[in-house]
């Protein structure tokens, strides 16, 4: 009997130990506070529907700028269609939110179905079928986005490999228009008719576009990054003259580069690298519409910028599209306090600020001798007065050192302002990975 009691009170410590343990391990959070304990995904198929607890920091692992309203897309949106986007993810993690945008739109667009899912490979509509997982928000698989808003999904368990490729569903039933867009993606998504979002083998995805739409970032929670980097600039950051599909602008070999360094041994800071780079974006001037499309730097800083969990350093190279598209003389002395206006910004947040030098146009149709000039006086503020924390000269690794004024043939695209891809790796190579160490300034 006494050896029965003994197996009895056993028995009772052992359950204890084993609830006390499944308590503590569902109330573990991420690393900005976020728990994981319940995150759930209420798919039919495809795998465990609650994500179990997880350890890691969330960070950017993919953005994209919200730049206009869709020509052609005013009335009637994208309703009855799946739009399936393809973005490339730096660091893998465990679980992933995405962030849908209707900052353009001027009514509510109501989303009833929303997918991620692992790509079967490159150039294709097609997922990993067991990768596939439905998204919800608060709970919910429908969410209304009301006009000039964005919404932030609920976290759902998938292991993302760094480095791949992800494909975002979403399915609109109702007129939603103008849809909120990034036109210059260099990367080929899809479009399905009718509700489609969960389906792995792409077939019904016969249309293609070059733009990303709704989508405007992905995080993911990792164990490979402990923070955040925003590269913030115009079409050279956006890479709109990259090769469509292989991930050559010059953000993403910095992610790579800054990975390949840390593996190799190198004591570096494990971070993510996003791109809010948009196409013809100018320091102090916005776009056309209400809201402005292709809002200023100094306009959209605090949405596309600092908004990314875990932001450590922000990279900026804007200011060239303010002197190209000046109907008069750009002045140096209002894109140059622009640009301290954007780093005191980021250092109210604790933040580090790369900046960058302006590169060389000469032979592209705006330049002007007048131009230049204003040019060389912007990147001379930058190198000797400490506009920024730290400096890339992106001016001197591109230029030609027989006509300083333009890019070396090698590094041009062909218009004598954007670079080649040779052009945007040696941005990357030349970008010193060192210099993202370290907080920001109170103040420069």
């Amino acid at each position: 009997m006494t050896r029965r009691r003994g197996y009895a009170v056993l028995s009772a410590l052992v359950a204890l130990v084993l609830a006390v343990s499944a308590a503590i391990y569902l109330t573990t959070v991420s690393g900005d506070g976020t728990p994981h304990g319940a995150l759930t995904d209420d798919r039919p198929h495809h795998g465990a529907s609650v994500a179990p607890a997880s350890t890691g920091t969330w960070v950017g692992a993919w953005s994209a700028s919200p730049v206009g309203g869709e020509p052609g897309t005013g009335t009637e949106g994208l309703t009855g269609r799946s739009v399936r986007n393809v973005v490339h993810t730096g660091p893998g993690g465990t679980s992933a939110r995405i962030t849908l945008s209707n900052l353009y739109g001027q009514t509510p667009l109501t989303i009833t179905h929303a997918s991620i899912a692992l790509s079967a490979g490159d150039g294709t509509a097609a997922a990993d079928p067991d990768s596939m997982r439905r998204l919800t928000f608060d709970g919910s698989t429908t969410v209304v986005i009301p006009a000039g808003e964005q919404i932030v999904s609920d976290a759902v368990h998938l292991a993302l490999p760094h480095d791949s490729d992800v494909l975002v569903t979403t399915y609109s039933p109702t007129p939603s228009g103008p849809v909120t867009y990034h036109p210059h993606a260099r990367q080929i998504s899809y479009v399905a008719a009718g509700d489609r979002t969960e389906d792995a083998t792409g077939t019904p995805y016969t249309q293609q576009t070059p733009y990303w739409r709704y989508l405007t970032s992905l995080d993911v929670l990792s164990n490979e990054a402990d923070g955040t980097v925003a590269v913030f600039g115009d079409s050279i950051t956006d890479g709109i003259t990259s090769t469509t599909g292989a991930n050559h602008r010059w953000p993403d070999i910095l992610a790579r580069r800054l990975r390949t360094a840390i593996e190799g041994g190198q004591h570096l800071p494990r971070y993510s690298v996003v791109n809010e780079g948009i196409s013809g974006n100018q320091v102090l001037a916005d776009g056309l519409g209400r809201p402005a499309e292709n809002q200023s730097g100094l306009g959209r800083f605090g949405r596309d910028a600092l908004s990314h969990p875990n932001l450590k350093v922000v990279v900026i190279d804007l200011g060239i599209n303010d002197i190209l598209r000046n109907p008069g003389l750009a002045d140096p002395n209002r894109i140059t306090a622009g640009l301290r206006t954007l780093v005191r910004e980021a250092h109210a947040r604790g933040l580090k600020v790369v900046g960058a030098t302006l590169t060389p146009f000469r032979g592209h149709r705006g330049w002007t001798p007048a131009r230049e000039a204003v040019r060389q006086q912007i990147n001379a503020r930058i190198r000797a007065e400490r506009v920024y924390d730290a400096v890339v000269d992106f001016d001197k690794a591109l230029r030609d050192p027989y006509d300083p004024r333009r890019l070396l043939p090698d590094y041009d695209s062909g218009d004598h302002l954007h670079p080649s891809d040779l052009g945007f790796s040696r941005m990357a190579q030349v970008f010193d990975l060192s210099a993202l160490r370290g907080a920001g300034q109170a103040e420069l």
